[in-house]
């Protein structure tokens, strides 16, 4: 029997490490997605095994951060282990510090500071970690009131690594997402736009930040959309809604494929992540690439949005499992 021929790229769909790179975070059903014994070597062969589906089905971007536990590493090693593929694009970010020590009832879990201090000690370890294969550094879950969108200084250090190739961005968190990102796009150094990717949340239930994240796209922005599942409760058959159930059990799919779907069929979205944390749950995240969306379908889902505050508000309360 011949091989079977490699696939053809997914441009459009990324896999995020935030659920395998340390054994809490705060996506619903953790208590039967990971493995019983939550170690370092499980996660990592976890994180590989996701890795191993995602390069083999086409996806060719993988983000991760340092405040994900181990996640860089997992990924360094992967890396390592498969050749150092050339065709595999990575993200980072920096400006969260992970403090749980590997502990999912540990009292915090990442603690925020986005400071240079921080910055340079962060580019360290995640160069010390993936060396060249840094392709996009992301300042982590900017909000309005940030110092990292008022710090000239730290914009400066920020535009000498675009100088040396790699592409600065940052990600928005919060019921202001659009005022953080319409505020970065205006953050310039020497005349040339410093942040040259956004990374937002965007799903049914939250997505107010449509708009703004229109408006960079416009600019000549690369945006990336996150938390397409809104942790968890848009892909879980008992949470969802009823008219998503609806959507997907009339095109034979699953819930997750629908509102990963949804985002994807904005033209602004370049890239929507996975943050899968088994391979049939990636596996289901893919089938979101071949569903088509009718326009009452569409819009029967934008029904289901919230207002902003009361998304992030049951969001902040989510518990790390």
């Amino acid at each position: 029997m011949s091989p079977e021929p490699p696939r053809a790229p997914i441009e459009r769909m990324g896999l995020g490490l935030a659920a395998v790179g340390r054994p809490g975070y705060i996506t619903l059903g953790r208590e039967t997605d990971l493995p019983g014994e939550r170690s370092v070597a499980a996660m990592r062969r976890r994180t590989h095994e996701l890795l191993d589906l995602a390069y083999e089905r086409g996806i060719r971007y993988i983000d991760t951060a340092r405040s994900y536990g181990r996640a860089e590493e997992f990924l360094a090693d992967w890396l390592n282990s498969r050749g150092k593929p050339r065709d595999l694009l990575v993200g980072s970010k920096w400006g969260y510090t992970y403090t749980a020590d590997w502990r999912v009832d540990a009292p915090t879990h990442e603690v925020k500071d986005h400071s240079i201090r921080t910055y340079d000690r962060q580019l360290g370890e995640t160069r010390s970690l993936l060396g060249g294969r840094l392709d996009l550094y992301q300042v982590h879950s900017v909000t309005p009131d940030s110092t990292a969108l008022t710090d000239t200084a730290l914009h400066h250090r920020l535009a000498e690594l675009a100088a040396q190739g790699v592409t600065v961005g940052l990600t928005t968190s919060g019921p202001n997402q659009r005022d953080a990102i319409r505020a970065a796009l205006d953050i310039a150094v020497d005349g040339e736009p410093l942040f040259r990717s956004v990374q937002a949340t965007w799903n049914l239930l939250e997505p107010s930040a449509g708009p703004a994240l229109a408006e960079a796209y416009d600019a000549g922005r690369t945006v990336i959309v996150k938390e397409a599942l809104a942790n968890g409760q848009l892909a879980q058959p008992h949470l969802a809604h009823p008219v998503l159930a609806s959507i997907a059990e009339a095109a034979h799919t699953s819930c997750d494929a629908i509102a990963l779907a949804a985002a994807l069929r904005h033209p602004w979205a370049r890239l929507v992540l996975s943050g899968a944390a088994t391979t049939g749950q990636l596996a289901a995240n893919l089938l979101a690439i071949h569903v088509s969306l009718s326009t009452d379908q569409l819009a029967q889902l934008a029904g289901l949005a919230e207002t902003r505050h009361t998304y992030w508000s049951r969001r902040s309360q989510l518990p790390w499992t």
